[in-house]
């Protein structure tokens, strides 16, 4: 029903549009306690076989949102109800910024793909920081990952500070955060995935995390890095080197690509889409061999949670297999509809089985 209804509707909309249309009706049935519950019960990954202890924390299963869905922390009740493990929210920055003009989201659905130039379009850290922490009070909430930006309007000599900002606004909400340093769509960002830049920034936000959430039952806040797959191999071992040197928990592998290579869309389509992350299936092999560089380089002393063309359990499986620890996904669930995570959590599900049978 879902496939029908996106040929003959939701195709029609702009990408945007449809995006707040249908993550209204996700936020409404999340609002509802008893709906919730039930969507909870009959969606959400029950198999034991799917339980993941990582972080320090427990996840029901290994399937996550990605970032870039939920924004500003509006939906993750009414998101975990539909079966996610975990929801990862944001990008959030220190100041709130209106992100990039619109149009910024296209569809290249030869592909199954997505463009988008959003630019950390968002209410600031505080306010997603304020909403979560209502969730929080209310219990059987999902495990919730914050990803944090720079302000757009900061300039890069104070970067380190302005994550540490939105490091203290979200330390006592976050079940483990993320410095985003990958985006395509803030000029300069990238910039600091180099490691003479990168490490000032995530020693500010690691401190920031322990002064600001002391008083958490459950300890320290993981922090993780979420690089790009258009990093040089070198640049690859290079962040791997820092985070173990840094004690950073995790990376996250990876972000949208800046590439148009091997695209089935036309030309013509692909040059309206215009500048902008490139997300969905053509990211598929790029983000498998970075995952499995960062593997090889920091074997099983970093968690690594991989993204980027996730669509299938088939395509989740061989990300485990090469060392994930978790996987996430945004385009895959665009396209593959609300009962998309119950899908990749059943087909897991029967994998692992087999997997610990054979």
């Amino acid at each position: 029903m879902y496939r029908l209804l996106y040929r003959v509707v939701l195709r029609r909309v702009p990408a945007e549009a449809a995006h707040r249309g249908a993550f209204w009706l996700i936020r409404a049935a999340g609002a509802v306690r008893p709906a919730a519950w039930l969507l909870r019960r009959w969606l959400g990954p029950r198999d034991p076989v799917l339980r993941v202890r990582a972080l320090g924390l427990s996840f029901p299963g290994p399937v996550g949102l990605a970032a870039g869905f939920d924004k500003d922390a509006l939906g993750t009740r009414g998101l975990a109800a539909l079966g996610f493990g975990f929801v990862e929210v944001g990008t959030v920055t220190a100041r709130a910024q209106p992100g990039n003009p619109r149009p910024r989201m296209f569809r290249l659905t030869a592909d199954r793909a997505l463009v988008n130039r959003m630019g950390f379009n968002n209410a600031g850290a505080r306010a997603a920081s304020a909403r979560l922490a209502r969730a929080r009070g209310r219990r059987g909430g999902p495990v919730v990952g914050v990803n944090i930006g720079k302000t757009r309007a900061v300039p890069d000599a104070e970067a380190a500070a302005d994550y540490a900002a939105s490091a203290r606004a979200v330390a006592a909400v976050a079940d483990y955060v993320v410095v985003n340093v990958s985006s395509p769509n803030t000029p300069g960002l990238r910039d600091l995935q180099a490691t003479d830049r990168l490490k000032p920034v995530l020693v500010a936000v690691r401190a920031a995390l322990d002064a600001s959430s002391g008083g958490r039952s459950e300890g320290r806040v993981p922090l993780l890095v979420k690089i790009a797959p258009d990093l040089a191999d070198a640049d690859v071992d290079a962040v791997a080197d820092l985070a173990l040197e840094l004690g950073l928990d995790g990376i996250i592998a990876t972000n949208t690509t800046v590439s148009r290579a091997g695209l089935a869309s036309p030309a013509s389509v692909v040059a309206a889409a215009g500048a902008g992350g490139l997300s969905g299936p053509p990211l598929r092999g790029r983000s498998l061999a970075v995952l499995r560089r960062l593997r090889a380089r920091a074997g099983d002393r970093l968690v690594l949670i991989a993204a980027g063309g996730i669509e299938t359990p088939e395509d989740a499986w061989e990300r485990l297999r090469a060392g994930a620890t978790l996987v996430q996904a945004y385009t895959g669930f665009v396209y593959g509809g609300p009962l998309w995570p119950r899908r990749m959590h059943a087909g897991l599900a029967r994998r692992l089985a087999q997997g610990r049978v054979e």
